[in-house]
């Protein structure tokens, strides 16, 4: 059985802009949460997983 994995979007919590992409398990079942870098914000926010 091959692993199957999902893309998705990182949208960052404060202004939505989606720019980073992930994949993750397709049974994973929490929602993936990052401190990342948001080039609009001007610094680290957290960005939330959203799909397509």
């Amino acid at each position: 059985m091959a692993n199957v994995r999902d893309w998705m979007f990182l949208e960052c919590s404060k202004c939505g802009t989606r720019y980073y992409r992930t994949s993750k398990a397709a049974q994973a079942q929490a929602k993936l949460e990052f401190r990342k870098f948001c080039s609009s914000c001007r610094g680290h926010t957290l960005h939330k997983e959203k799909k397509k």
